[in-house]
């Protein structure tokens, strides 16, 4: 699997990417996309919504399935991905750059390094498999 190291993840296989402004990006990890199989239908965050930690803010949809994508910290939803309305695909060949759903303004940054590092990440998919 390959995980970056700059990334924080959630159990629910969302990762965050703190940027330089202290704003976040959220997407779904390797390993979530490639259980769900080749996404066909992506519905973002609306943009200026707020949401709480584990709140579900967004839907992918597969060929096999539709799973709910939740908010790793809480705040207020500033950008989602325009590309995924015409390519939800970007997911599946870019799940950690092109590929990315929404971009967040965290209540409290502090939040991202409560989640699991790619190690601990990892670690849980092993155990789950």
């Amino acid at each position: 699997m390959d995980t970056p190291g700059d990334l924080r993840f959630a159990a629910s296989h969302e990762w965050v990417r703190i940027n330089d402004d202290g704003t976040v990006t959220v997407g779904i990890s390797d390993h979530a996309q490639e259980q769900l199989g080749d996404l066909v239908f992506v519905e973002t965050p609306e943009i200026n919504s707020t949401s709480e930690a584990q709140e579900g803010v967004a839907v992918v949809e597969s060929v096999k399935a539709a799973s709910d994508i939740y908010a790793p910290v809480s705040g207020e939803i500033i950008d989602a991905n325009p590309e995924l309305g015409d390519s939800p695909e970007l997911i599946n060949s870019d799940p950690y750059g092109e590929g990315w759903l929404f971009k967040m303004k965290p209540d409290d940054i502090d939040e991202v390094q409560q989640l699991m590092s790619p190690d601990d990440y990892e670690a849980m998919i092993e155990s789950e498999e």
